[in-house]
């Protein structure tokens, strides 16, 4: 059976930005997942979303299907993807999902965000757009302190160039959650690391979420990870454990079906897709080489989602 894990909850509004990036540092090297709280988007804000994201997915099929996932962004029906490959099932995650990314900038230009007509949701689209800028000001504000907690400037990440115009994205998520009696599980997501530098969370409160501490260890051992009302779930992704030489390591983690319908809305911060992501200098010495070959953050990131859509 699955016990609780007890995670941290970091104040990010502390003016002493050097504890607060000592406590992400410990929780970091413990857990890989923590909560941010005081991070200065309203409740009010959060529950809207989460409000217009339930409106969303009570939309006929074919007018979600009409809004069909184009680079990545828009919807993305049922069954659609698996985010763990090495499944042998031909099932796919038991979740739907609408994704939104960068509103200016030339991600934007390339990748125009798709959003459902005005006279089906009146405020969708506003509501949306206002709690990105709100959720990317406070991943900024994260990965300073993460930084910090590197022993690095606050400022390293804008210094490199990876936040000019970073890979960050929206996504709403509704897993139907039903328990389907089958030889084989079934999974509202199955289990994965995110692929980024780091992931921001908020849910509805419905249990589901569970993660894996030591993703090498066998057989895994998975506990539940509870939502915290107006707090986020905060994650590290690939890319920062690559970064750090896998000092801040990806953690493993799954959500299983409760038998309750769940929402939940996650930021992915990822950097430019031409920042080179590279073994940082505070991460490794003579003793402790680099473990990863330098690669460019659009490559990998391209290469993971192949992997999730084609298996």
């Amino acid at each position: 059976m699955e016990t609780s894990l007890v995670l941290p909850i970091i104040d990010i509004s502390s003016p002493d930005k050097i504890s607060t990036a000592q406590l992400i540092r410990k929780a970091c090297l413990e857990h890989g997942f923590f909560y941010v709280k005081n991070h200065g988007i309203s409740e009010e804000l959060m529950e809207e979303v989460l409000r217009e994201s339930k409106s969303f997915f009570n939309l006929p099929l074919d007018e979600k299907m009409s809004l069909l996932r184009r680079d990545l962004l828009g919807y993305t029906p049922l069954y659609a993807e698996k985010l763990d490959p090495s499944l042998t099932s031909s099932t796919g995650d038991s979740k739907e999902s609408f994704y939104f990314g960068s509103l200016e900038g030339a991600l934007a230009q390339r990748y125009p965000n798709q959003w459902p007509p005005k006279d089906l949701l009146p405020s969708w689209r506003q509501t949306m757009e206002c709690y990105y800028k709100n959720v990317l000001s406070v991943g900024r504000k994260l990965l300073g302190l993460i930084a910090l907690a590197l022993d690095l400037d606050e400022g390293f990440f804008e210094q490199i160039g990876a936040l000019n115009d970073p890979s960050a994205v929206v996504r709403l998520l509704r897993y139907p959650g039903e328990v389907i009696s089958s030889d084989v599980e079934s999974y509202g997501a199955s289990a994965h690391s995110d692929y980024g530098m780091v992931t921001l969370l908020s849910t509805d409160g419905v249990p589901g979420l569970q993660a894996c501490r030591d993703k090498s260890r066998r057989p895994r051992v998975w506990e539940d990870v509870a939502g915290i009302r107006g707090a986020f779930i905060v994650n590290i992704g690939d890319m920062m454990e690559r970064w750090s030489n896998g000092l801040f390591r990806s953690t493993l983690h799954r959500v299983m079906p409760v038998g309750k319908e769940r929402y939940s809305v996650v930021f992915f911060l990822d950097p430019n897709p031409d920042c080179n992501v590279e073994c940082l200098e505070s991460c490794c010495s003579e003793t402790c080489p680099p473990r990863f070959p330098p690669i460019l953050a659009g490559d990998y990131i391209k290469e993971r989602f192949r992997l999730t859509y084609d298996s």
